[in-house]
């Protein structure tokens, strides 16, 4: 019974992971932070509905019950994306539900596109990246990748929150905290995952964790807490 997660990392350069997944009696739900946007499509009941799912900033319970034999594909974009339609600050902490979905497509920014399976993700984001539908700044690309641009930091830091709608380090704070769940899922000591992540020690650490991903160390060794939206029981698959 929960969440039913299968992850996987993208060879695409808009295209962080694609996932799947399916609930089984889920009646609350952990959130967990995330800097990245996404799109996320689920069956339910015989009916097909599409989103647009924002950056989420801390994590939280969702009280109303998962809908029950669910099944979602997920695809989160690589941070630097963009909607061209939609600025990534007005997803922060939100979303979109997609209008006149079918079970064979769906609408975004105008024009009609093919629901995908998890195999069929890249496919489906090359098409929109040709259309322009999906845009990116390149000089948050460079700064992600290390490159130091030859602009002021305030324009870097200008830019970055245009195109993520969060700063550099909330997005680092985020990343890191996730990377810690993981590894302490898989069963990594605590005094490891500060030492690997340069937090300043377990304490600084566990706060990290409640903010973030809403579980305490323990639990993430021990699976306990219940159903949560992060895929703790493997290791991400290429």
């Amino acid at each position: 019974m929960g969440l039913r997660f299968e992850t996987r990392r993208s060879d695409s350069p808009w295209v962080d992971t694609v996932w799947t997944c399916t609930s089984e009696q889920v009646t609350a739900m952990t959130s967990v932070a995330g800097a990245r946007w996404g799109l996320v499509f689920w069956e339910q009941a015989g009916r097909t509905y599409a989103g647009v799912t924002g950056p989420e900033t801390r994590t939280g319970t969702a009280p109303v019950p998962v809908p029950e034999g669910a099944t979602f594909t997920g695809i989160e974009f690589a941070v630097g994306t963009s909607l061209r339609s939609v600025p990534t600050p007005a997803l922060v902490d939100g979303g979109i539900r997609l209008p006149d979905t079918t079970r064979r497509t769906f609408r975004l920014d105008g024009a009609r596109w093919e629901t995908p399976g998890p195999d069929d993700a890249e496919a489906l984001v090359d098409g929109l990246v040709r259309a322009g539908t999906v845009v990116r700044d390149l000089l948050v690309a460079e700064v992600l990748r290390g490159h130091r641009p030859a602009v002021s930091r305030r324009t870097v830091e200008r830019r970055f929150r245009a195109a993520t709608g969060l700063t550099r380090g909330v997005v680092r704070q985020i990343e890191r905290a996730r990377a810690a769940a993981e590894l302490l899922a898989a069963g990594d000591p605590a005094p490891d995952v500060v030492a690997k992540l340069d937090y300043f020690d377990e304490p600084h650490l566990a706060r990290a964790l409640r903010s973030y991903v809403g579980r305490t160390v323990r639990q993430l060794r021990e699976g306990g807490g219940g159903a949560i939206a992060l895929d703790l029981g493997q290791r991400l698959t290429s």
